[in-house]
This record gives C-alpha cells, structure tokens and sequence, in this order.
C-alpha cells in the first residue's frame, strides 16, 4: 500500500509541474481540452492545434509514465 501511495506522490508532483510547463510552453492542457468539449462538443477538437495534439497524447502521456517509473525508484531508495 505505501508502494501505491508514494507512486501516486511522485505522479501527482510530476503532473502538477507538467501543467505548469503547458501553461508556460502555452499549449493546452486536458482541463482545456474538456472545457472546449463542453461548449462546443466533438467540433471543439477543431481547435486544437498540432502543438496542443503532440502535448495531449504524446509528451503528457510520456512524462506521467517517467513519472510513474520516478514514483518506483523513489519507493525501491526509501524502502532499502
């Protein structure tokens, strides 16, 4: 169960400076994506640009994972 939990810790601080980056980098973020979806439904997809696409499905997705794999080596150091 701690496993989990400082996983989860090491994701959730990797996801935080991932959206921080977004916001930097002016791309959007999921939050974004939903809030098109909302007022403009399936056409809101339309909005997005190549650069909002490559962070939504590819980078953000990619940075959780080697946030993921940070979370298990950073339980392996704390639990040797």
């Amino acid at each position: 169960m701690l496993r989990l939990y400082i996983i989860g810790i090491v994701v959730l601080l990797v996801a935080i400076a991932a959206n921080m980056l977004a916001h930097v980098w002016g791309v959007k973020t999921w939050y974004d994506l939903f809030v098109l979806l909302q007022e403009h439904g399936w056409l809101g997809l339309r909005k997005l640009r190549v650069k909002d696409s490559i962070w939504l499905f590819v980078l953000y997705p990619l940075i959780l994972g080697g946030g993921c794999m940070a979370g298990v080596w950073c339980y392996k150091v704390l639990s040797a």
